[in-house]
């Protein structure tokens, strides 16, 4: 990560949708996103991060390569990570507390044994016991601790309390932005995409401007939402093969786009990558997954969905040497004759780069 890029980058990304859903809309019974006046489709920007995550992934997950995490996954509890770059970092966040605990619950923590974070002190001849939270205890393990074990009430009790009265303290403005390095180090998505890192429930790290950023995807030609009714032949319950006397059908919904060709824009910002630690490396990681996220994202539901051309503009400065919206309109997508049907393959357009005008300053780069 000590080689941040030194160059401003845009780019076109074509991709298409073939018999499939690209982007349901959760509001809308999860139809195809469409602009309600103009009738194209919609893909979100968040849909397609989604899948640049997905693909770093499968390419960095199971080689456990540092610095490759997602911060933003399935089943992932945010203030996790939080707490763990904290730790990383040495920096304590809570005040040592020692309470007080009766016999009982002090004979029968020291024969099971107590958590990290936990320790006990005791004075057999004043008959006074200790129980101690360290300051940098983590509440939720403990707790966890006390659920898996299932131990007597009183120990239940006085652990319980312990960590209920032991103090926490917010970070001090060099802690977060310590933590907010952290993280940036740590995690892909939030170096590439940036992320709100100040959680109510976790130490707060922030707010971080990732370097890249994408719209959303817009259709080149108007969509045609197609709905169809799909059935099962099975039924969850008893009750439902009851109700259907041993039929056993189910009925279902389901959406498609015939044909869609999308185009999406993006921009990569070199000061915003100097500030986050994206680096050349995890350039080229993002080309590599922007090319290949379908390939890994099959479902009946998505149909076919590839990747057609990604056209990146290079600037020679940190700053940029032309505007983005003059770079993207040398790139246009026509249709490839003048018949009224409608689209169905990619060949039935045409994607046309006036080379000639793109500055001297930028280089033009065809990914696919």
């Amino acid at each position: 990560m000590d080689n941040p890029i030194k160059n401003r980058y845009d780019f076109v990304l074509l991709f298409d949708v073939k018999d499939g859903n690209p982007n349901g809309d959760p509001d809308a019974g999860n139809l195809p996103r469409v602009d309600p006046e103009t009738g194209h489709g919609l893909v979100t920007d968040v849909c397609l991060k989604r899948k640049v995550r997905n693909h770093v992934q499968l390419a960095k997950g199971d080689k456990k390569e540092k610095g490759y995490d997602i911060y933003v996954k399935e089943k992932a509890v945010l203030g996790r990570a939080h707490v763990k770059a904290f730790k990383e970092l040495g920096i304590q966040l809570g005040e040592e507390h020692k309470a007080p605990i009766s016999r009982q619950a002090y004979e029968g923590l020291s024969e099971m044994g107590v958590p990290e974070g936990l320790s006990l002190d005791g004075d057999e001849e004043n008959n006074t016991f200790f129980i101690t939270v360290a300051s940098d205890a983590d509440k939720k393990e403990i707790k966890d601790w006390l659920k898996e074990n299932k131990p007597i009430k009183a120990i239940k009790d006085a652990v319980g309390e312990a960590i209920k009265q032991a103090k926490s303290r917010r970070p001090t403005g060099k802690e977060v932005d310590r933590g907010r390095g952290k993280m940036c180090e740590n995690f892909y998505d939030i170096r590439t995409f940036g992320g709100v890192l100040s959680l109510k429930s976790a130490p707060n790290c922030g707010q971080v401007r990732g370097p890249v950023q994408l719209t959303f995807a817009r259709s080149i030609d108007q969509i045609v939402p197609l709905e169809h009714s799909i059935t099962r032949m099975a039924v969850a319950t008893e009750a439902e093969a009851e109700k259907q006397q041993g039929d056993n059908r189910t009925m279902g919904r389901k959406f498609t786009v015939s044909y869609a060709l999308y185009r999406c824009h993006g921009f990569i910002s070199a000061p915003l990558a100097f500030q986050t630690g994206f680096s050349e490396e995890d350039l080229e990681l993002f080309w590599q997954s922007l090319t290949s996220m379908f390939e890994h994202d099959r479902s009946a539901a998505r149909g076919e969905m590839t990747t057609r051309k990604l056209i990146v503009f290079k600037h020679d400065s940190a700053l940029g040497n032309a505007p983005a919206h003059k770079l993207f309109d040398l790139v246009k997508v026509k249709r490839s004759s003048d018949e009224a049907k409608p689209a169905r393959s990619f060949s039935d357009y045409v994607v046309e780069i006036d080379r000639g005008s793109v500055p001297a300053s930028v280089t033009l780069e065809e990914k696919i």
